[in-house]
C-alpha cells in the first residue's frame, strides 16, 4: 500500500513537510521583537492567552500564524503587521505556498537588494546587546540622556563626513 503524504506537508508546508520559509521568517521576526522588548516566551504567551508551547512553535515556524493572531501579536508587540515580513530575502520569499501548488506561478521578486539586507543593522548581533542592554537601564531619566546622546553623536558623525567631502 502507497502512503499518502500528511495533510499537514499540504497546508502551506514546502513538498519535503518542512516549514515554509516564509513562516519561520515571520517566526524569527516575532523572536526577534519579543526579545528586543524584554518578553518571555511565556510572558507572550500570557498577554496573547495562549500557551509558551503555541508561541514557541510559531517562532520555529512549526505552525504557521493566521492573519487575526498575526495582527493580535503585532499589537502585543507594538508593531505594524508589515515588520513580521521586513528584511525576507528574495530566496525565503520565492517560496511561498502559491509556488509549492501551482507549477506555473512564478515566483514574487523582492525589489530589496540582497546586499542591502546583509548590510541591515537589525539583523547584527550588536544592535539586539545594544538594545537589551538600554532596556536594562533602571532609571529612565539616564536611559532618555543616553539615547539623546546617541542621537546627538550620530548627526555629528554625519556632519563630519559632510565636511570632509566638502574638503
Amino acid at each position: 500500500m502507497i502512503q499518502q503524504k500528511s495533510k499537514k506537508a499540504s497546508r502551506g508546508r514546502t513538498p519535503e513537510g518542512e516549514p515554509n520559509p516564509i513562516d519561520v521568517h515571520v517566526g524569527n521576526r516575532i523572536r526577534l521583537r519579543r526579545t528586543i522588548l524584554g518578553l518571555s516566551q511565556e510572558k507572550l504567551a500570557s498577554m496573547l492567552g495562549l500557551t509558551f508551547q503555541q508561541v514557541q512553535k510559531y517562532e520555529r515556524g512549526s505552525n504557521r500564524v493566521g492573519a487575526s493572531r498575526l495582527w493580535d501579536i503585532g499589537n502585543v508587540l507594538n508593531v505594524p503587521i508589515n515588520f513580521f515580513f521586513e528584511d525576507m530575502n528574495e530566496n525565503v520569499a520565492a517560496q511561498s505556498p502559491r509556488v509549492f501548488s501551482s507549477p506555473e506561478a512564478e515566483p514574487l521578486r523582492l525589489e530589496e537588494n540582497s546586499a542591502d539586507i546583509d548590510m541591515d543593522p537589525m539583523k547584527r548581533q550588536e544592535t539586539l546587546e545594544l538594545v537589551k542592554a538600554y532596556y536594562r537601564i533602571n532609571n529612565r531619566k539616564t536611559a532618555k540622556i543616553l539615547f539623546d546622546l546617541v542621537i546627538a553623536m550620530s548627526k555629528s558623525n554625519i556632519i563630519q563626513k559632510q565636511d570632509m567631502e566638502d574638503e
